[in-house]
């Protein structure tokens, strides 16, 4: 696949703190209640994803089911409707797998429909395209990207691989491509894929199609890539919510870099970094609803979340804040009103609950953890 290159550089910032009151909480009502999905790693024996009731205004959290049948359900994504959930199987050989379920809000259960071979060892990530007739997922050790297109009723079709070449700086952690994240730009002109072990995001544009049609999801002749500092090691992404800029965090250089974003490509603008321990484990990262505040997960040493403030026109960070958590905090999430962050402990198996302050930013342990074993991927459901 020949692919041009698209060359990003890096540089510093200054860091900076800031103080401030929490905001008063609300009286609570049902419609604050939302479903969560918990993936985990454990046998497929076992309940790898269970359905929770979480409050958003009590930041309360009940157990409600749980699926057994799929090895490793470490990451899911939902769709807009919340009927159908799509897990990977995060295996690392022949039984790698990803996985189509059904959601019913009535009850609160899932139901595993069909699964497919992802063709490619560890899928860490997966992701449904604009027009939810695709699922994508993210290889760690493939080396490759796997695209299934699904049928009319949201089931798996045998997967299309994409492999990649190549090298980072680090011999021990990139000695061929990791591939960790897949996810589709904000406007839907293209796939990108963050490739870890080559400090590279891989772009390809998105072929213009019916829903459903035999054009591929992707034009791969015109596929491009955007290098990044050698030896960062790029991992999660998010856009804002206007589509401008694009946060990323890198797990190797523990920093954020951040982007603009024109409709056409990244462009970098700054670097800022998330751990100050050189742990090399950063992890996730998340905007807060109202656009204001960033927070990035780090793992390994002085587990924890890096907390940024955000200009509201240029889009650039200033660190004010770093909360201590559980260890091993892979992935966390946002509740829709911004009043807590959950934060999926990993190695102290539970869920810890933080409720934020919306004018700072900041964070404060409730002491309300939901125990759970080997939390890694938090999704909420409207119910």
């Amino acid at each position: 696949m020949n692919k041009k290159l698209i060359l990003c550089c890096a540089g510093a910032a200054i860091l900076t703190a800031c103080t401030g009151k929490k905001q008063p909480a609300s009286p609570a009502t049902e419609t604050d209640t939302l479903y969560m999905l918990v993936g985990s790693y454990g046998p497929a024996d076992q309940e790898g994803i269970k359905v929770y009731k979480f409050n958003q205004e009590t930041g309360k959290g009940q157990y409600v089911s749980g699926l057994k049948g799929i090895s490793n359900p470490s990451y899911q994504t939902v769709s807009v409707d919340g009927k159908r959930v799509y897990s990977v199987g995060e295996d690392d050989g022949g039984t790698a797998c990803a996985n189509a379920l059904t959601f019913d809000a009535t009850t609160g259960t899932l139901t595993l429909v069909n699964s497919q071979p992802t063709q490619g060892a560890a899928p860490c990530h997966i992701a449904l395209s604009p027009e939810e007739d695709y699922v994508v997922t993210a290889n760690y050790n493939g080396s490759n990207i796997t695209l299934f297109p699904l049928d009319a009723e949201g089931r798996l079709k045998p997967g299309q691989t994409i492999g990649f070449d190549g090298h980072g700086a680090d011999k021990e952690r990139q000695a061929k491509p990791h591939l960790h994240f897949i996810y589709f730009t904000p406007d839907n002109k293209y796939l990108l894929a963050n490739d870890l072990g080559t400090d590279r995001i891989h772009r390809f544009p998105l072929n213009n199609r019916q829903k459903g049609s035999d054009t591929p999801l992707v034009d791969e002749s015109s596929a491009s890539d955007i290098l990044l500092a050698p030896g960062s090691g790029p991992r999660h992404t998010e856009f804002s919510a206007d589509g401008r800029f694009a946060y990323l965090i890198t797990e190797l250089s523990g920093e954020v870099m951040a982007f603009t974003y024109n409709g056409d490509s990244l462009t970098w603008m700054q670097t800022i970094q998330a751990d100050t321990l050189d742990a090399r484990g950063s992890a996730d990262i998340h905007l807060s609803p109202d656009g204001r505040h960033l927070y990035a997960s780090n793992r390994l040493k002085g587990d924890g979340l890096a907390i940024f403030q955000i200009n509201g026109e240029d889009g650039t960070l200033t660190k004010i804040g770093y909360q201590p958590t559980g260890i091993h905090p892979r992935n966390f999430i946002i509740t829709p009103n911004g009043k807590y962050v959950l934060v999926a402990c990993r190695d102290t198996n539970e869920i810890q609950v933080f409720a934020r302050d919306a004018s700072t930013g900041l964070l404060t342990d409730t002491g309300q953890s939901i125990k759970t074993t080997k939390p890694v991927c938090l999704k909420f459901v409207k119910m």
